[in-house]
């Protein structure tokens, strides 16, 4: 039995460390926006509130307990770009890359972390990967923010317009949501602008793409040199974006239909901007939404979600069943059985979280909203989107709290927070290989 010295002094394991972390930074950021500094004069900001918006910022999520265009100051809105731009990064990658700066040594102990956060497997090359993706999404962002203010500027002057495109740049690129524009409006002033719509769209596909996929396409230049990873993830983001765009140009009668349907289908999947007004969509386009908020964005992104990869892997699993094939192919290569394994459990652990959530939700609203709005707002929480169909403000605070812990599930992700809270297995059980025998499915 192991002594109370040795637990003290037993290390805190990478995926423990990395939810504990962000829980930290949440609580951070609850307490500098619950400063009266953080409101516009004559705003109070409770403590919920502010700890609900930290919740979404850290999460990269964008759901709202207040409307931060109008509520929040200048210092409030610093914080809250602050909070966006750690959370899509990732908490350990941001502070690497001040500790490098810094010229701070980086230890074993921290590269360790760091790659817990980037899903990466190795730790060769480890720094100067994390350098390259702090100035990858840098750049990304001020080319974003540039050609925002071509938009802004006129309409905001210089001050505000400089401020209101480097805000929603790097709201987009972070897939986390958040507008500037006042009164829950997020970008339907903006439905009928190619200009804005496109750039905000292209910066949340790239950062939904994640950046070792970014990397390899600016490197390589080819596709049969992309890896595995690469190749799935740009393919099931095309489809799913094709699907959408079809989809909503089929089941709605919005002004500008084609543009309107790719933004949607875009923002759907994981970043939460909206140009159209949610509320007066079919329940067909409501759920499909869902499907696209519940799949997401690609990993080792700033989008949420079970990922484009893992779905993918589990529809490869599906068709091999069905064609009688013994092992999982895709692109010339089989797939391992301990992703497979992992990518149902992934789908598992989201569904049984969301299904507890939505029960919650219909429960504590006791038949104010259908259950397809409340569904919608459950996965739009824990896929770390941030649309709403039914205004998050006028939730209970029973909701409220479940959806907090539903865009927490989400960022830290369900297998990370699970390890996190597992005890440490026993080695010697793991070796141990039992007889095997079949049983009836389906």
């Amino acid at each position: 039995m192991a002594k109370n010295g040795d637990l003290l002094q037993r290390p805190i394991r990478p995926e423990r460390f990395l939810a504990l972390g962000f829980l930290g930074l949440i609580l951070a950021g609850a307490v500098l926006l619950a400063l009266p500094v953080s409101s516009v004069a004559g705003v109070s900001i409770g403590l919920f509130e502010s700890l609900f918006t930290a919740t979404s910022a850290v999460c990269v999520t964008g759901l709202v307990a207040v409307d931060t265009g109008t509520v929040l100051s200048g210092f409030g809105q610093a914080v809250l770009l602050l909070l966006i731009q750690t959370g899509g990064l990732g908490f350990m990658i941001f502070a690497t890359l001040i500790m490098m700066a810094l010229g701070r040594r980086i230890t074993l102990k921290n590269r360790m972390l760091i790659r817990e956060s980037m899903s990466v497997s190795t730790l060769s090359g480890l720094m100067h990967l994390t350098a390259w993706y702090g100035a990858l999404a840098l750049g990304i962002e001020l080319t974003g923010a540039l050609l925002l203010a071509i938009r802004f500027i006129p309409a905001y002057g210089w001050g505000k317009g400089l401020w209101f495109s480097l805000f929603h740049a790097v709201s987009a690129f972070c897939n986390a949501g958040f507008d500037l524009m006042g009164n829950y409006s997020s970008l339907t002033a903006y439905q009928g602008d190619p200009l804005v719509l496109s750039v905000i769209a292209v910066l949340i596909i790239l950062g939904g793409l994640g950046f070792s996929v970014m990397m390899e396409a600016l490197r390589l230049r080819s596709w049969k040199q992309l890896s595995l990873h690469a190749k799935v993830a740009l393919t099931a983001s095309a489809w799913l974006l094709a699907a959408g765009t079809v989809f909503f140009l089929l089941t709605e009668r919005w002004e500008h239909p084609l543009m309107s349907a790719v933004f949607q289908s875009v923002t759907m999947r994981t970043a939460g901007f909206n140009s159209v007004d949610l509320a007066g969509m079919t329940d067909a386009s409501k759920l499909l939404s869902v499907i696209l908020m519940f799949i997401g964005a690609s990993p080792a992104s700033t989008g949420g979600g079970v990922k484009t990869t893992t779905m993918s892997v589990l529809l490869l699993i599906v068709l091999s069943v069905i064609r009688g094939e013994e092992h999982v192919n895709v692109y010339g290569r089989r797939l391992p059985s301990g992703m497979m394994r992992r990518a149902l459990s992934i789908l598992f652990i989201y569904l049984a979280i969301l299904l507890g959530g939505v029960m919650i939700l219909t429960m504590a609203e006791g038949g104010r909203y259908a259950l397809i709005d409340l569904l919608f707002e459950a996965v739009s929480a824990l896929a770390t989107v941030g649309v709403s169909s039914i205004g998050t403000p006028q939730l209970s605070m029973i909701s409220r709290i479940t959806l907090m812990l539903m865009m927490y599930f989400g960022r830290v992700g369900p297998l990370t927070l699970a390890f996190a809270l597992a005890s440490r297995q026993d080695a010697a059980r793991s070796r141990l290989r039992l007889p095997e025998e079949d049983m009836m499915i389906g």
